[in-house]
């Protein structure tokens, strides 16, 4: 049967008609054969490229059996490239090399000289159990890296059940969609969505916030780095589109990615290339992009802020999630999603009110549905009667303007430096709600607390 994927096995050994005979009959199997005369010469061919199998010969030296160079080499192997299966070939009959060769590390052996059926079917036996392998660690890399599906999509409005018909559309294209709307509207609910309604939903689905990443470590995130690379680099990793590969790939806050980061995403992007930093070949990735983000994208582009080809080549598909302001009808059934959610997560039943629910709908939320989750989890946590008081959901004070009262004139630099020590005074200084509440992301509301010298506890810096 032959392979249905581009596999490459290396094989090593002195004797350049074996090297030839390997190659004839591996490739009859559709696997790419690449030749070493010598273990150092094996060596350097690892370090440059990748290989799903090493087919290593024990001898290389003419006057000597002892068969330790080969031990060398696998062990060798084992040091740099643990996961890369190593079949030992052996003399036949050799069987105390071959128990040898096991303890340093190879996965089995094949006598010499060979039958063609049994070597074939070690060696897809081998590559197929180090692709499993390699599965189940990417997949528990990715279980740590995403954020997971945040639930089915609450949709009473007209204005959602539009977006979900247009989610229902576009889902099983392959199309690039860039997802628009306040920060804490669920634009990763829609992507997710946009995700587990594909053809790729069986596949992985890579959240990753374009923000938090360093300049400096872009590269390495997103495309991955070689063993050596960096003083750090003490083992290859794959990056975010490797972790992405046959899936979908969440790029999230894209508007706050610099510039010159932006000119290497959109090669990655129409080139569907990325080589790893300390590689020196590219890798093909199969990746749908998804991209989100609460800045005005056009605007950016007429600053040159943001690179118009790049805009261009993420607006495929736009899908504009509206405030939750702007949507009332979502905010009760919203309301009773959260109630059972975080009641059954604190292993308490509480009931919606019609006070309550009144407080909730004139509310302006400023942080949309993630407020709104924050604050009926508060609801939830100080009740102490079974129902959802008013006076816990700590929205009186947001309803007034804090200070900022219809005559009230101000320099604007002074009315936000007002609103966030409000909103970090009603949140007991936790700059992340803070900043849900006022529309802001993580990074933004702290470069504006460092700005004006305000701490976590709203009180001024010195």
């Amino acid at each position: 049967m032959t392979t249905t994927f581009e596999v490459s096995v290396l094989a090593v050994d002195d004797q350049p008609e074996i090297g030839q005979a390997l190659k004839a009959l591996l490739r009859r199997q559709g696997w790419r054969v690449s030749y070493a005369s010598a273990p150092d010469q094996a060596l350097a061919m690892l370090a440059e490229q990748d290989f799903a199998l090493m087919l290593a010969d024990m001898n290389y030296s003419r006057d000597t059996t002892s068969g330790q160079e080969g031990l060398d080499l696998i062990a060798a192997v084992h040091d740099r490239t643990p996961d890369l299966p190593v079949v030992a070939m052996t003399a036949w009959g050799s069987v105390d090399l071959a128990v040898s060769a096991l303890q340093a590390g190879a996965v089995d052996f094949v006598e010499k000289p060979w039958d063609n059926t049994r070597l074939v079917n070690i060696v897809r036996t081998q590559i197929e159990r180090a692709r499993a392998h390699s599965n189940e660690q990417r997949f528990r890399e990715l279980s740590r890296l995403q954020q997971g599906s945040q639930g089915r999509v609450i949709a009473e409005s007209d204005a959602m059940r539009n977006i979900l018909a247009m989610v229902e559309r576009v889902a099983p294209t392959s199309a690039t969609v860039l997802i628009t709307g306040e920060n804490g509207v669920g634009k990763e609910v829609i992507a997710d969505l946009l995700h587990r309604h594909s053809k790729r939903a069986d596949q992985p689905f890579v959240a990753v916030n374009m923000g938090s990443i360093p300049a400096e470590l872009f590269e390495s995130e997103m495309f991955g780095h070689e063993r050596g690379a960096f003083t750090d680099a003490h083992q290859a990793r794959a990056g975010r589109f490797e972790l992405a590969d046959g899936g979908t790939l969440f790029l999230d806050e894209i508007g706050n990615l610099p510039q010159a980061q932006q000119a290497k995403l959109l090669r990655v992007l129409e080139t569907g290339c990325i080589e790893r930093i300390g590689g020196s070949r590219e890798r093909k990735v199969d990746v749908r992009v998804i991209a989100a983000t609460n800045a005005d994208l056009p605007a950016l582009v007429a600053k040159d802020q943001f690179r118009r080809d790049l805009y261009f080549r993420l607006n495929t598909i736009e899908i504009a999630i509206p405030p939750l302001r702007k949507r009332p009808e979502d905010i009760e059934p919203l309301a009773r999603h959260f109630l059972d959610r975080h009641g059954a997560r604190h292993g308490r039943q509480l009931s919606l009110d019609d006070q309550a629910l009144e407080a909730l709908k004139r509310h302006r939320w400023p942080g949309n549905v993630r407020e709104l989750s924050h604050v009926i989890e508060r609801g939830v946590l100080l009740s102490q009667d079974g129902r959802l008081d008013p006076a816990l959901l700590g929205l009186a004070a947001s309803e007034s303007t804090g200070g900022l009262g219809t005559d009230t004139v101000m320099p604007l630099v002074e009315a936000e430096q007002l609103l966030i020590r409000n909103a970090l005074a009603r949140f007991n200084g936790d700059a992340e709600q803070a900043a849900t509440a006022l529309g802001l992301s993580r990074s933004a509301i702290y470069r504006r607390m460092q700005k004006y010298g305000i701490r976590g506890n709203g009180e001024t810096g010195t």
